[in-house]
């Protein structure tokens, strides 16, 4: 099957070009990339005033498949990973059961088989059950197929276990992503430490909680030589650390969320939990930091760590609901709206940071638009202009504190293996 995507302009982040061209895809490969081809083919897509893109690669999902399915299975959030322009995300493994074996690797692989919509790759847990007790068969879920090991949700607070997964790691040439909190410093803390919140009477996280496991952890993989990615790192000392890491040689990478680099703590309405997430919001301060650390490419990725929760569970108010926002439909619009509209970005740079990159930590041959390379790749129209609206959402979840933001740029089609698998 032949399919031209027609007139667009082409964001190779692989050599940094940006050219108007067409895009012919066979056989789920880039055959050609050339201005105007003439070619009969079976299926053509406009894209006209549209970027052609590698397609996005999300680092931090919760498809909450197993056990969770009221709240996301594996088809609704492949849904929403295709119509954000995703061609590959990664699974966290806090579901019930947690994926602490190679069995529960293969049900979500094979399940995202059947679905045929978007690559899921099944991180597998650091340790059994995430309880922090003893590690993982860490091997086992490798021959599965895993692409990491985290215990996103928990951080391992036994820094010898830790050194222990970090040293399997390096073994089997996976990355540790790793959920930076001191669980011991969180003492039901809902919201970011800070006056906006004391108004509120609610208990506050502060910096310190992220910061000191980013620091122990940097450390850790400084001595095991393992390849470490930071999980939605929201502070600025964050930036400062993930920074003197890179200057040291540290094998450290690290990604920021576009909740946290959109809003702050003073966004925050009175007692919505749709704006809970863990790291919750920050100032304008870390905010600020945090933009300016993608902008010199301190940090490497923008992830979304699309977390979906049923309506019922987030509407009992901020003390008592769970962390977490859907992000997945809504990523490259606040990307665009956030950090390449004020030039923070340039095109080029999301490109980077949303594909290229992350398919380098992954050690995936993805992220580009090249010939002979996997025709993965989303067109995305900078231009257009829409308010999020959750009642338009794939994902179950409609958790989000977007609802009713004006934003700039839109996915118009998603490509996964050559299969136009989105088309708005």
């Amino acid at each position: 099957m032949l399919l031209l995507i027609q007139n667009g302009t082409v964001i190779n982040p692989g050599d940094g070009t940006e050219a108007k061209a067409d895009v012919l895809v066979e056989d789920g490969k880039i055959k050609k990339i050339a201005p105007q081809q003439k070619v009969k083919a079976d299926r053509v897509v406009n894209a006209e005033g549209c970027y052609v893109m590698p397609g996005f690669i999300d680092l931090h999902v919760h498809l909450r498949d197993p056990g969770q399915e009221h709240k996301e299975t594996v088809e609704t959030g492949s849904q929403a990973a295709v119509r954000g322009g995703f061609t590959t995300i990664v699974a966290m493994p806090n579901t019930k059961p947690v994926v602490d074996n190679a069995d529960v690797v293969n049900y979500v692989h094979n399940k995202a088989k059947d679905v045929r919509l978007v690559h899921i790759l099944q991180a597998g847990a650091i340790t059994r059950g995430q309880r922090g007790e003893e590690l993982s068969d860490i091997e086992a879920m490798v021959e599965a197929g895993i692409p990491g090991i985290s215990e996103d949700g928990r951080t391992v607070m036994n820094a010898q276990l830790y050194r222990e997964a970090m040293t399997l790691a390096v073994k089997y040439d996976i990355p540790v992503f790793a959920h930076c909190e001191d669980a011991n410093m969180v003492k039901g803390g809902v919201v970011n430490a800070d006056g906006a919140m004391e108004k509120m009477k609610l208990a506050g996280i502060s910096n310190a909680v992220e910061d000191v496991i980013i620091a122990r952890d940097i450390m850790l993989a400084k001595d095991t030589g393992a390849a470490l990615h930071l999980c939605h790192c929201s502070t600025k000392d964050s930036v400062r650390l993930v920074e003197l890491a890179k200057q040291e040689g540290i094998r450290v990478t690290a990604e920021v969320c576009p909740h946290h680099f959109t809003l702050t703590s003073e966004d925050i309405p009175v007692d919505n939990a749709n704006y809970k997430m863990n790291p919750p919001l920050r100032t304008k301060e870390d905010v600020e930091a945090l933009k300016e650390g993608l902008k010199a490419n301190i940090m490497d990725v923008i992830a979304t760590d699309h977390a979906p929760h049923t309506a019922i569970e987030k509407g009992v108010g901020i003390k008592k609901a769970p962390f977490g926002i859907v992000g997945l439909e809504t990523a490259a619009a606040l990307t665009m709206t956030e950090l390449v509209e004020p030039g923070y970005l340039t095109i080029m740079q999301m490109a980077e940071k949303m594909s290229y990159n992350p398919a380098k930590i992954l050690g995936l041959d993805k992220g580009v638009v090249e010939e002979g390379k996997p025709a993965d790749l989303v067109v995305f129209d900078p231009n257009k202009q829409y308010v999020i609206d959750p009642a338009e959402f794939c994902s179950k979840g409609k958790n989000t504190p977007f609802t009713g933001r004006e934003v700039k740029g839109m996915v118009l089609a998603t490509i996964v293996d050559g299969k136009v698998v989105y088309e708005k």
